[in-house]
């Protein structure tokens, strides 16, 4: 399985809109692609600014380019992102999940 691991910010005035548009526009991309296991939405306020990571957990690498394209490791927006995001992070990070740690 692979972990695949997005960052981004916003204005902490917007975050709540931020996150309702995650639970309606991305979580269900994420969830509608074949091969995607999990999605979690994660954010933490530091003052005006808020920070939200997106990690979602995927069968194989190809599921991910059946997702994000064929660079995978480019980050993946939206266009209504452009209205809450202070800054576009090119790339994502993909880490391998050791299944045995949890054993």
């Amino acid at each position: 399985m692979i972990a695949r691991l997005w960052h981004g910010i916003t204005l902490t005035e917007q975050a709540d809109a931020y996150l309702a548009f995650l639970r309606e526009r991305a979580v269900p991309d994420y969830r509608g692609t074949p091969g995607n296991r999990s999605v979690s939405v994660m954010h933490r306020q530091a003052g005006r600014i808020t920070h939200f990571l997106i990690l979602t957990h995927w069968e194989s690498m190809a599921s991910i380019e059946a997702f994000a394209g064929r660079d995978v490791e480019r980050a993946k927006y939206y266009p209504e992102d452009d209205g809450f995001l202070l800054e576009f992070e090119p790339t994502v990070v993909h880490y391998v999940v050791d299944d045995t740690a949890a054993d």
